[in-house]
């Protein structure tokens, strides 16, 4: 092999050495930032790996909200109308947050089965429903639909 031939081989070896590091950099990173939407009823399956941070969909139980007095802390229960979730949040809630409304809610589960909360999103006018928990209601409908025929 000529020395020219030679040079070009480390190049393009180097080159593919290159491509191939940045891509698994590139898949660890995006499968560290996946977050997965789950509802109550998922959840209460045991569809949820132990440990791992999730997007928990729902409706905010009615009668369920709670506030800690002189805390940030609240307590609620999102539903998907077959299961409920006891979720607990420490911060400032949306303006938009209330009981009987859609909510989605970053977090994981604790070890005594209460969804711990990092982030808490609300909808944003009366007919804006995030669209996973949409889905997720009509799933708990229709799941719901024959029990009550029979």
């Amino acid at each position: 092999m000529t020395p020219t031939r030679r040079k070009r081989l480390y190049l393009v070896l180097g080159i593919l050495a290159g491509v191939a590091i940045a891509a698994v950099l590139a898949l660890q990173a995006f499968r560290s930032n996946v977050m997965f939407f789950f509802d109550p009823t998922q959840v209460a399956e045991g569809e949820v790996q132990e440990g791992a941070r999730f997007r928990l969909g729902g409706m905010v139980q009615e009668g369920s909200v709670q506030r800690v007095s002189g805390t940030l802390e609240t307590r609620f229960v999102v539903t998907d109308f077959k299961h409920e979730l006891n979720v607990t949040y420490s911060g400032v809630l949306p303006d938009l947050f209330k009981e009987g409304q859609g909510v989605v809610a970053h977090g994981r589960l604790n070890a005594g089965g209460i969804f711990v909360a990092d982030e808490v999103l609300a909808k944003h006018d009366e007919k804006y429903m995030p669209p996973e928990v949409e889905r997720s209601l009509k799933r708990g409908e229709s799941r719901l639909e024959p029990a009550q025929g029979g």
